[in-house]
């Protein structure tokens, strides 16, 4: 599978392209995205072999077509494309639902084959501008499970393992479940719990009272409901089921705190404390932290801690720090997190002062 389309170079289209370029050069890449113009057409040349003048030019001479638009576009785009696949072609989305997609799927009596995808991972800003190719380092990438048995997933892992995922298969229906637990209800969380500490009296702003627990908790608030408006819509279900749950969770909480039922409370704590420890912190989920900076270095020792030693002297305090698999003799990227926008937008301007490359 050499002949890929790619419909949307935005972060995660055009991280796409990057990483299977530095993968393998011999890959031929066809791309159609409108905001690609004579201006900038140069930024796309190093890693798009061909510019598409429209989508349905995806399906021209392409081994496996990824659709990297917003959902509701995609859904469209989607809809538009399927039909029209021959037997030897795979449609592929990124998005964070995707039992839509296997509705239209399989209303669509489509000669090819389609494999539902979610790579987990992004940043705080989007574009092509932003996008890496080692975004996808150690990240893992779902893909949906009705696609175990064609005959064509062999190859797609394959190719999708030369992005650095580890791939995760999951039921598209058991996927947006998961995803309304952990990734669409803590978003509604952190937009309410910002709006119900928002209070303010003659004397006080209890905002200026809050301390890092409340920002780590509600880090995701800021997060742009134009991003957020499809995927409430098109998840709306399995959203309505988790909010019940964590109504439940919540009111036996407020019965345990009337009734002063102190050990009923601990045992909620304890449990709480062991499931939260057993998340595994050496991959990323639905989440993606809001302020994020991603550096790349070279594979060399002493570079950390050069960063570590310019932030510290600023004062600016590094959150958590990861690593995303360094490759040996080249380089990598460490994504550092920071507490508040400010932190990262100052930390950004002290990276680059010591030498260093902001991804």
């Amino acid at each position: 599978m050499k002949r890929i389309s790619i419909i949307g170079l935005g972060l995660i289209g055009g991280s796409i392209a990057k990483a299977l370029k530095n993968a393998d050069a011999e890959i031929n890449i066809s791309a159609f995205d409108p905001f690609i113009t004579n201006e900038n057409i140069n930024l796309y040349k190093p890693y798009i072999d061909k510019i598409l003048s429209s989508e349905k030019e995806s399906l021209e001479n392409s081994d496996i077509i990824f659709i990297c638009t917003p959902l509701e576009t995609a859904l469209k785009q989607f809809s538009e494309l399927a039909p029209l696949l021959n037997e030897n072609q795979i449609i592929t989305d990124v998005a964070g639902v995707k039992f839509p997609f296997e509705e239209i799927w399989k209303s669509c009596n489509s000669k090819g084959k389609y494999i539902g995808g979610h790579p987990m991972t992004g940043k705080e800003k989007g574009g092509f501008e932003n996008s890496d190719p080692l975004l996808f380092e150690n990240a893992i990438y779902i893909l949906t499970e009705e696609t175990n048995d064609i005959s064509l997933l062999k190859e797609f892992e394959d190719l999708i393992h030369l992005l650095g995922t580890n791939i995760l298969h999951i039921p598209a229906k058991q996927h947006d479940v998961i995803a309304a637990s952990v990734s669409h209800l803590p978003q509604l969380i952190s937009v309410a719990l910002v709006n119900t500490a928002s209070l303010k009296t003659d004397k006080y702003n209890f905002l200026d009272l809050a301390a890092g627990g409340f920002r780590d908790m509600t880090r995701i608030a800021s997060s742009d409901f134009s991003i957020w408006e499809s995927v409430i819509a098109q998840n709306r279900d399995e959203i309505l089921a988790a909010i019940e749950k964590f109504q439940i969770e919540l009111d036996s909480m407020k019965t345990n705190i009337e009734k002063l039922n102190l050990n009923q409370l601990k045992d909620r704590f304890e449990s709480s404390r062991k499931t939260r420890d057993e998340i595994p912190k050496n991959t990323k989920g639905f989440l993606s932290p809001l302020f994020d900076v991603f550096v790349y270095v070279k594979d060399e020792p002493g570079v950390i801690s050069k960063i570590s030693t310019a932030l510290f002297k600023r004062n600016i305090n590094i959150k958590d720090i990861e690593l995303l698999k360094i490759r040996e003799g080249s380089g990598g990227t460490f994504r550092l997190s920071f507490e508040s926008k400010d932190d990262s937008e100052e930390a950004k301007l002290i990276i680059q002062e010591i030498g260093f490359e902001i991804r």
